[in-house]
């Protein structure tokens, strides 16, 4: 089972990190790192560097396509070469799939064109844009075989599901378990309808985590 994830400048980590970490202990699961060129990709506060193993041309199929989020998305929303990549890979997919803002990019190809889709709330409301319908009350929203997680934790709850998907809940639950995923957060301010105004507002001086 070939994994494609998708690096591009300015990425949010924990997007890429935290699927990556469930999907490739999915039995079978065959991971590669890919982005415009082959080498290392920074991140979106620039302090950290993630190695693709192999340029976009050197990918042509994948069993499972993850396109992460971050602030770096803007760029690549008018990245013809890259829209057209993401729809000649979703042509050979079983699934789809997307973190954070990542699904901007799926919208921008024209996959999720008439299908319910989500994203960071921060950029929810930019779906309607790319004829989705946004939900912005569910982590991870399943239409087809497109899934795809809201803001940056939420893609190990994508990763979860989907391993449960693909190998059975056995497996996704023993993952879960090998990497210790049980969430006790020490605040409740994980959604925007649980956050004070003054974490809202907080929020409001950073573009998804990096500062402006």
């Amino acid at each position: 089972m070939r994994i494609a994830i998708l690096l591009y400048p300015e990425f949010t980590t924990l997007d890429a990190v935290g699927p990556y970490e469930v999907l490739s202990r999915i039995p079978g699961a065959e991971v590669v790192l890919t982005a415009a060129e082959r080498g290392p990709v920074r991140n979106d506060l620039g302090s950290l560097a993630i190695t693709a193993d192999a340029a976009l041309d050197e990918v042509d199929s994948a069993d499972l396509l993850l396109v992460p989020g971050g602030p770096g998305t803007e760029a690549q929303l008018t990245n013809e070469a890259l829209l057209d990549w993401l729809r000649r890979v979703d042509a050979t997919t079983t699934w789809t799939t997307s973190v954070c803002s990542g699904s901007l990019l799926l919208g921008a190809a024209g996959l999720l064109r008439g299908r319910r889709a989500t994203s960071h709330w921060g950029v929810l409301d930019r779906l309607p844009a790319y004829g989705a319908e946004p939900t912005g009350t569910d982590r991870v929203v399943i239409d087809g075989k497109y899934a795809v997680a809201a803001g940056v934790s939420a893609g190990i709850d994508l990763a979860l599901t989907l391993a449960g998907r693909i190998s059975g809940d056995t497996t996704a639950q023993a993952i879960q378990l090998l990497i210790e995923y049980d969430p006790q957060p020490p605040y409740a301010s994980g959604s925007l309808a649980a956050a004070s105004p003054e974490a809202v507002e907080a929020v409001n001086g950073l573009t998804l985590g990096r500062a402006r």
